[in-house]
């Protein structure tokens, strides 16, 4: 299936049925009175996350959504039949906005959650309404009002733990294929990666978290260059990154160190709350490299960088090293998991009914 990451659509919700102008009409019943009934609502529009769904590819498609109108008032004081709500299934980790203004509606972040994108028009009342003492044959009712009309930008943005970051040949579909159970296509050119692939890594039964890989960022992708730029927005729900670094380049005048430096200098132009995310550096191919020379490419890098944060030299070809990186991703995510939910208990708002 064709993964696609954006989508614009037209939704327009139903309008509200019209009340009705009735008198009752009725043997050996004079001057019955007003009768006229009201209108039905008209059908809301929402969108439902399904986790079944992992691309917007049926959006290109069927681009307009529309609600059912509320049925119109009728005699006898009968209400109209209420439009039906149109649910319309998006992935999980849908971002909606609105597309001529760039406001967020919102987001759908867990299976089945609902949002309210198109408000139905509300019912029209009846006749019967405006009787009075002083009014006993009001031919006055209302009409039902417009539904609410749209169009929403649809972006999918992946809910993944791990981010891999790197310049394009740099192992990441080797390295998320040897951990996980993902199997993207991995040759030996640049760019072999075109769109994102999730991967789930399991460290025994209770144990497992999930791996995005993008295509690769060169220089120049916050101007348009390369592919990695339009994907670098799926890292931005991550909650740590791994940047992979070919220790042993064909070319002997790439510097590695030069490389990460480039992408922390598209990763500042793109966004600046995913510059500062926790990075982890991760040097891979170690396999092409005997030990002693192995050894002093790895200080050469880590000294020109000055990295003082956590690094691994792997090889995602044999899988040397992957289990120690793995198992160290696992220990730190646990410990993220346990902060955001200490977080969300002491953000809780104060229920009074909880103490009775």
């Amino acid at each position: 299936m064709k993964f696609v990451d954006e989508a614009t659509i037209k939704v327009g919700a139903g309008d509200g049925g019209n009340g009705c102008a009735s008198f009752r009409r009725e043997k050996y019943i004079p001057r019955g009175g007003p009768d006229g009934g009201d209108g039905g609502h008209g059908g809301s529009i929402y969108l439902i996350a399904d986790s079944g769904l992992n691309t917007l590819v049926d959006f290109r498609t069927q681009r307009i959504h529309r609600g059912e109108r509320g049925q119109n008032g009728m005699g006898k004081e009968r209400t109209g039949r209420s439009g039906k709500d149109i649910y319309v299934r998006v992935p999980v980790g849908t971002r909606v906005k609105d597309d001529e203004t760039g406001e967020l509606i919102g987001e759908l972040l867990e299976h089945k959650q609902e949002l309210l994108v198109a408000q139905g028009g509300t019912r029209g009342i009846g006749n019967v309404h405006f009787k009075s003492s002083t009014n006993r044959a009001p031919r006055q009712f209302t009409q039902g009002t417009p539904g609410e009309c749209r169009e929403l930008l649809l972006e999918l943005i992946l809910l993944a733990d791990v981010g891999l970051l790197g310049m394009p040949n740099a192992g990441k579909s080797s390295l998320i294929s040897k951990i996980s159970s993902a199997r993207p296509k991995v040759a030996g050119y640049p760019f072999t990666t075109l769109y994102p692939n999730l991967g789930v890594v399991r460290l025994g039964r209770d144990h497992s978290f999930v791996v995005a890989d993008i295509p690769g960022v060169i220089e120049g992708a916050a101007d348009g260059a390369g592919l990695g730029l339009r994907f670098l927005k799926h890292l931005s729900r991550t909650r740590l990154l791994l940047h992979l670094v070919d220790i042993a380049p064909m070319d002997e005048s790439t510097d590695p160190a030069d490389e990460v430096r480039r992408i922390e200098t598209e990763l500042e132009h793109y966004s600046s709350e995913l510059a500062v995310q926790e990075r982890w550096l991760v040097l891979n191919k170690k396999d092409l490299l005997p030990s002693g020379e192995l050894e002093e490419r790895q200080q050469q890098i880590l000294t020109k960088l000055g990295w003082t944060g956590p690094f691994f030299v792997i090889s995602a070809v044999t899988g040397e090293g992957t289990q120690e990186l793995i198992s160290a991703l696992m220990e730190r995510l646990e410990v993220l998991w346990r902060e955001t939910q200490t977080e969300e208990v002491e953000e809780a708002p104060w229920d009074p009914l909880e103490e009775k």
